[in-house]
């Protein structure tokens, strides 16, 4: 491990921001360990397992899910570094931008193509009940949402480096008002006649506010003094949502809750998102310096490079237990109602278990990051069948 602590280090350019690194690496193992720590499993009388999650018992670990919700400083490093990169690209806006949507794509593809040639495979030769793959494909599909979202706003980065050379850091506020004026029609005094798609027009700007304010930070837009604003601002709109404004206190969706803060975002993501923000600005030279020891900086480096297959494939991790594991019956803390402080403790026992089978399943599935330039026509097509067939039934549409 040192040897190879020691390689990546030599290899790595003297100019390489290790804070920013850090940060995406943070946010992207807080992902699979929320997945993991927040999500169970219930079983049927006919074996089937089904969603569950131990919010709906345990309404005291909903602060979890405010450290575990890091998708605003994924969204505020991934706008830095596209300024960076949009800057330094040698062709188009247009290629830059598609080489960019090439990376996230491929993996994605794969994950969905693979689990749709699983799927008959499953039922049919192992004999796995129809509603375990429907769980299983809802689990597989649910982190995909944000790589479609990551998609649009990685588009729309011409624009908001645009918006940031005008405006600043204030490129970001227009966002945070737009998010605020349709959770007061959704959640005010006439929520009543307001239709429920309305909560739609929360998902852009929403998860573009933390990239708006990653474009300013990478343009030079944004100071201590805005950090320190960031973070005592969002905080204060954080807590006042909570107290007065009866926002639910969990950062994801409770069973049997009525109303969710993150599938769209709320106003009370934004807030949380503000404050992360502010506090990764404040604190990036100091992680910088932490970064520069070889032990710390090998496994930041290594995340970084498998981002796309722990997104993809980390729920695959958990269901590669569950579902065999649902033929023995009731398992504590994998298969079985995640309403006891004992499954609690015993689901922290099995997410070494969990890290160590996503660890084996990247070995194969990291070469879907790479460029396909061994894949013909015919089998990407093949595979792009496949994905959409999964999602089909993913979806519940089939």
């Amino acid at each position: 491990m040192n040897r190879l602590a020691e390689r990546i280090e030599s290899r790595t350019p003297v100019h390489r921001d290790r804070a920013i690194d850090g940060l995406r690496a943070l946010a992207l193992l807080a992902v699979p360990t929320g997945h993991w720590l927040l999500g169970g499993f219930t079983l049927s009388s006919d074996g089937a397992i089904h969603n569950a999650s131990p919010l709906g018992t345990f309404a005291g670990l909903a602060p979890v899910s405010w450290v575990l919700q890091m998708l605003g400083i994924f969204f505020l490093v991934g706008g830095y570094a596209s300024v960076l990169s949009y800057r330094r690209r040698k062709g188009s806006a247009g290629e830059w931008l598609k080489a960019r949507l090439a990376r996230l794509g491929r993996p994605v593809l794969g994950v969905t193509a693979v689990w749709a040639a699983l799927l008959p495979l499953l039922h049919f030769g192992l004999g796995v009940p129809v509603d375990s793959l429907r769980t299983a494909s809802t689990l597989v599909i649910q982190p995909l949402w944000f790589v479609g979202v990551y998609t649009v706003v990685t588009a729309l980065t011409p624009l908001c480096v645009r918006a940031a050379r005008r405006l600043g850091v204030w490129a970001a506020a227009p966002l945070l008002g737009s998010v605020a004026v349709v959770d007061f029609l959704r959640y005010g005094p006439y929520a009543d006649a307001v239709p429920s798609w309305l909560s739609l027009l929360n998902i852009l700007p929403g998860w573009l506010f933390a990239y708006q304010l990653g474009v300013s930070w990478g343009e030079g837009r944004v100071t201590r003094r805005h950090a320190w604003a960031l973070l005592l601002g969002g905080t204060a709109l954080f807590a006042a949502l909570l107290v007065w404004f009866g926002y639910p206190a969990s950062m994801v969706g409770v069973p049997g809750g009525t109303r969710t803060n993150s599938h769209p975002p709320s106003l009370l993501v934004l807030a949380l998102a503000a404050a992360q923000s502010g506090a990764a600005i404040l604190l990036r030279n100091r992680l910088g310096a932490l970064l520069r020891r070889p032990a710390l900086w090998a496994p930041v480096v290594i995340v970084n490079l498998s981002a796309m297959t722990i997104l993809c494939w980390h729920q695959t991790a958990m269901l590669t237990a569950a579902i065999p594991a649902s033929y023995l019956g009731e398992v504590p803390g994998l298969v079985g109602a995640p309403d006891s402080v004992g499954w609690i403790l015993a689901r922290l026992a099995w997410m070494p278990v969990f890290a160590g089978l996503l660890v084996l399943i990247g070995r194969f599935a990291r070469g879907f990051e790479s460029p396909w330039t061994k894949t013909g026509t015919a089998r990407r097509t093949v595979a792009g069948l496949l994905a959409a067939g999964f999602a089909v039934f993913a979806l519940g549409l089939a």
